[in-house]
C-alpha cells in the first residue's frame, strides 16, 4: 500500500518546513511519504540543521525546494507553517487534499545574541516536534 503524502510548506522552505519534514520522517517515516518545499527556496539554514542535529534528527542533506504543483496535488495533506505560506499556497486543484494551517514563529527573523536567536530555533524545533508527534499520534 503506498504512504499518503505529507507535504509542508512555508515561505522561503529553510527553517519551519525543513523542520517539520526531519520530524515527521524521524515519527512518521515509516506511516508517510514527507516532502517539504517554498514559496521560493532560500536554502537550507544551518541554524535549523544545528538545533535539528540537537535533537537527534540529521536534516543536513536536506534540500530547499520550491513548490512542486505535481506534489500539492498528489498530496493527501498539505500543511503550512506560516501565514506567508497559507495566504499564498498555489491552488489546489485536487478536492480531496486536506490543507491544515500551522502556524510558527519565524526563527530566522530572531534578533539579540546567537545564544538567543539559538533559543527561538530550539522553541520553534520542540513546537513543531509536539504538533508532529501528536499528528501522528492522533492520525492512526
Amino acid at each position: 500500500m503506498a504512504k499518503e503524502l505529507m507535504y509542508f510548506l512555508c515561505t522561503g522552505n529553510s527553517c519551519r518546513s525543513q523542520m517539520a519534514d526531519g520530524f515527521m520522517n524521524a515519527i512518521g517515516g515509516h506511516l508517510y511519504e514527507v516532502r517539504s518545499a517554498g514559496l521560493e527556496a532560500h536554502g537550507l539554514n544551518p541554524r535549523a540543521v544545528k538545533v535539528m542535529s540537537e535533537a537527534g534528527v540529521d536534516i543536513s542533506n536536506n534540500t530547499s525546494n520550491v513548490i512542486d504543483p505535481e506534489l500539492l496535488n498528489r498530496a493527501t495533506y498539505v500543511v503550512t507553517l506560516c501565514g506567508h505560506a497559507d495566504e499564498h499556497c498555489p491552488v489546489i486543484s485536487n478536492p480531496n487534499v486536506i490543507k491544515w494551517h500551522w502556524g510558527f514563529e519565524d526563527p530566522a527573523k530572531a534578533t539579540g545574541t546567537e545564544e538567543e536567536i539559538m533559543e527561538q530555533f530550539r522553541t520553534v524545533r520542540d513546537a513543531i516536534k509536539t504538533r508532529i508527534e501528536k499528528f501522528v499520534q492522533e492520525d492512526q
